[in-house]
């Protein structure tokens, strides 16, 4: 059963929320909080395996919690699920470690799909967010430079080796290689583990060229 934790603060779409959870099998619904603040506090009680995340909120907003969030609930995976699709609201909420970004105009099996996606370890992206994401990112420049570590992770990725392989070699955490993974897809301008994958080979290739 995967807990899922619903963060928004007009009580219409966390019931609608609600609802839309109890229609599975599946997904379990263990809170629901009106703020950013209340969020990370039942984050951290709660313990989710997923927090749909509302990013326009009084008080601590959605990419300030999500930042808390992932420094004190690091299981938790964070999926916006909001009404912005700019640039700079996508941007941030990524790099604060949100691991998927949709759309509250999606389908309700949209909203689902991305609750069990990203708990198998993917992230779910509305199509006009990963748009904005290659645009921003469409041609590396000096400014995106990876960091050692990014690159890494990017070459093993690259090598085929699923998250898991990636943290056992580097030492460190599947949910710390995810947010590697995050960085490296917003500064290549790619959407997936499969576009990373080719952008690395593809550049080795020209290395060795």
């Amino acid at each position: 059963m995967i807990r899922v934790l619903i963060v928004d603060d007009h009580a219409i779409v966390r019931t609608g929320l609600a609802q839309l959870l109890g229609t599975t099998d599946d997904l379990e619904l263990v809170g629901a909080a009106a703020d950013g603040a209340e969020a990370v506090t039942m984050a951290t009680e709660l313990e989710p395996d997923v927090i749909l995340m509302d990013l326009s909120m009084p008080g601590t907003d959605g990419i300030s919690a999500t930042a808390q969030i992932v420094a004190v609930a690091p299981s938790a995976h964070v999926v916006v699920l909001t009404s912005f699709s700019d640039q700079a609201r996508i941007l941030d909420a990524l790099q604060a470690g949100a691991e998927g970004y949709l759309l509250k105009h999606s389908e309700p099996e949209v909203i689902l799909a991305g609750i069990r996606e990203v708990v198998s370890g993917g992230s779910p992206l509305d199509p006009k967010a990963a748009r904005v994401l290659l645009t921003n990112r469409r041609s590396p420049g000096p400014e995106t430079k990876l960091t050692e570590r990014e690159q890494e992770v990017l070459e093993m990725v690259g090598a085929g080796l699923p998250n898991k392989s990636i943290a056992r070699r580097l030492g460190i955490s599947e949910r710390t290689v995810k947010a590697h993974l995050t960085n490296v897809y917003q500064r290549l301008g790619v959407t997936d583990r499969t576009q990373a994958a080719l952008w690395a080979q593809r550049h080795a290739q020209r290395r060795t060229d």
